[in-house]
């Protein structure tokens, strides 16, 4: 067990160490200034629900070889052909040039710098304080994850460096170590269609460059997935079909998450209340009006100050 995860071991302090210099250098100033003065308790408040729902659907997917036996799924079927048909081999001009230091480049790229997109773009939504952003990134990554989720299980496809002569597979040859962490969340190496790397670094872009004013990193994002993209196709892992499958899925994604946002959290933010009262979680605040302080349950989307009626503003991570 202790080989399998080595992987999530080794990259889990030098995604922190990424994290910790990008908060410092991706996030303004002032922004860091006023999350400072937001108490710990409003913030884990704030931030728990974004966290435990995200966190859910990416350890569903990563239970697949679980789910298969438990359900006893057997899928005989293998539509590698079919996209072969599409494209031919198309991929193998990227290895033409392959040296070990653009592997090891490479490597890093698709293990690194996207999961640290996808762990970052969550953090700076919240440090900058913008809630809508944050859920519309939550719910695409949870659409995007449960959308590709039956395909890997029903219509497998098999990665280019297995499936095509003069094409290698760079990147589970780098180490055993490599091989075997991948093959946790993908155990035959045949969870190509949609990509998820595509699909996920480009849900990202979009965010970020939509629906944020942070410079910096909207450049960083959108340098690192055109990155990302040749990572996978070089690495001989990715089909371009797959690339395509998964912009598409990004776009369809992003459009559900910004377009019908509030209608897809107003079932989740009942049973959020619901929690929350059972255990009894609540917060004091100062109504501006009246300036008395009033109690509320945190992720209440309606709020009224008993004494004097008016409506208060009020999220977790933005009240001060």
């Amino acid at each position: 067990m202790v080989s399998e995860n080595l992987m999530t071991i080794v990259m889990l302090p030098l995604l922190a160490l990424m994290t910790i210099a990008g908060y410092y250098v991706l996030i303004p100033g002032e922004i860091r200034e006023q999350n400072s003065r937001i108490p710990p308790r409003r913030f884990i408040i704030g931030f728990w629900p974004f966290v435990v729902s995200a966190s859910f659907v990416y350890l569903l997917v990563q239970s697949q070889a679980t789910i298969v036996n438990f359900f006893g799924i057997k899928i005989n079927s293998d539509y590698t052909s079919y996209i072969m048909m599409i494209e031919g081999d198309m991929v193998a001009h990227f290895q033409s040039f392959a040296t070990p230091l653009l592997t090891y480049l490479n490597g890093f790229v698709y293990l690194i710098i996207f999961s640290f997109i996808m762990i970052f773009t969550f953090v700076i939504l919240i440090f900058t304080r913008n809630v809508t952003a944050l859920e519309e990134f939550t719910i695409a990554f949870i659409i995007i994850y449960l959308t590709a989720f039956p395909f890997y299980i029903f219509f497998p496809v098999t990665v280019t460096g297995h499936a095509l002569p003069g094409v290698s597979t760079l990147l589970y040859d780098l180490s055993p170590i490599i091989d075997q962490g991948v093959r946790v969340v993908d155990p035959f190496l045949d969870n190509d269609f949609p990509s998820l790397h595509a699909a996920l670094s480009v849900m990202a872009v979009l965010i970020v460059v939509f629906r944020t004013n942070l410079t910096r990193y909207k450049v960083f994002v959108v340098i690192s997935t055109i990155a990302i993209f040749f990572s996978t196709i070089y690495l001989g892992i990715h089909w371009i079909t797959d690339l395509v499958a998964g912009t598409i899925l990004a776009l369809a994604s992003y459009y559900i998450a910004v377009r019908y946002r509030k209608t897809i959290l107003n079932q989740p933010n009942r049973i959020l209340v619901a929690i929350e009262k059972k255990m009894s979680i609540m917060d004091q605040i100062f109504c501006e009006k009246c300036s008395n302080q009033v109690s509320i349950i945190p992720h209440s989307t309606h709020i009224e100050c008993p004494h004097c009626g008016s409506i208060l503003n009020y999220h977790p991570l933005i009240y001060i």
